[in-house]
């Protein structure tokens, strides 16, 4: 079963559910401990090639996967063989397997690896270790990880954190501090910190600068801004949205910054699995206004084949303030592995 997730999360100052985060508190407890004595006691494999972690200290919705596939474009620019490995959440393969796009579903897979197949390739395995030795052997020279903080299985050349910068007065990335189930948190921001190499702060394309408190928790780890960019406006007309994605009212406020004519919105769950009654619902919704469908290329791709026709993905892409620096810093990890 997929869950929603909790507004009342991000908030800076709780003032909602106060006893149901009393009452989860001793689960966060167990989870940050389990989290710890699972990272404390991990063996990273060294697999002889950079490795570039993607990765983020809350439960989703940092937009790990469009700054992973802006790394890809970026390598691979460089000339260097860059391959994307994950473990393929929402599939049901193990892997390791080579994602095919024309083959695979996100049934298969997982929705998050079929885009990234769309720029590189890209691998899935529940075994990590396994997976980026499948990858080395077909030629690769660099892997990126996506969603790879809390995994140690491997040995990391650069980690990368994502967080997301678009703050409001009563909003914040990482709530008030708890660890899930309590908070957003998969793990305290210090622990998470401490093994990050540099921060990369994930903005609206029209969001202006991060606030500074923000910017001040990081400390000394470089920190890079970069921005979701829409590929192209959105569809013309009135339109009915939905997304199933950690945070679905980012989805939302971005269409209508954007200009959409948006006369609804449907959040659904992260990793939704859409049924055929929930198709029918935004079909019909959408007649009632006379609009279209639109939803994010994450959701497209899980949509039935039957469907894709029926609704306009709308797709956004990662681009950094400082590309050059960026750059800069991956290229120090690919040339010093160790």
């Amino acid at each position: 079963m997929k869950l929603s997730t909790p507004r009342w999360w991000y908030e800076r100052n709780p003032k909602h559910a106060r006893i149901t985060r009393m009452l989860l508190k001793p689960a966060s407890w167990l989870w940050a401990t389990a989290t710890a004595c699972r990272i404390a006691c991990a063996r990273p494999v060294d697999v002889g090639i950079p490795v570039i972690s993607v990765g983020n200290l809350t439960v989703g919705g940092s937009g790990k996967t469009p700054v992973a596939r802006e790394i890809l474009r970026l390598l691979r620019t460089q000339d260097i063989n860059a391959q994307a490995l994950s473990r393929g959440y929402g599939g049901r393969l193990e892997g390791p397997v080579q994602v095919n796009s024309a083959s695979h579903s996100a049934a298969d897979v997982g929705d998050e690896p079929l885009m990234l197949a769309a720029d590189a390739p890209v691998w899935i395995a529940r075994d990590r270790v396994a997976g980026a030795r499948a990858a080395i052997l077909a030629g690769a020279g660099a892997l990126v990880l996506d969603d790879a903080h809390q995994n140690m299985a491997l040995r990391k050349t650069l980690s990368l954190i994502v967080v997301d910068g678009e703050t409001r007065a009563e909003e914040w990335p990482f709530g008030d501090g708890s660890v899930f189930p309590a908070g957003p948190m998969r793990e305290p921001l210090r622990a998470g910190l401490e093994r990050a190499d540099a921060v990369v702060v994930l903005l609206p394309a029209d969001h202006p600068a991060p606030e500074s408190d923000l910017i001040a928790l990081f400390r000394e780890l470089p920190v890079f801004i970069a921005r979701l960019m829409p590929v192209g406006p959105p569809p013309q007309g009135p339109q009915v949205g939905f997304a199933g994605i950690a945070k679905p009212w980012k989805v939302e406020r971005a269409l209508v910054a954007a200009g959409c004519d948006l006369k609804d919105f449907a959040p659904f769950p992260d990793h939704a699995n859409y049924r055929e009654e929930d198709l029918v619902f935004l079909r019909d919704r959408a007649a009632l206004f006379d609009a279209g469908l639109v939803t994010t290329e994450k959701d497209w791709v899980r949509l039935p084949p039957a469907w894709r026709t029926r609704v306009t993905s709308w797709p956004v892409v990662a681009r950094f303030d400082d590309e050059a620096g960026f750059v800069a810093c991956l290229i120090r990890a690919a040339q010093n592995p160790a």
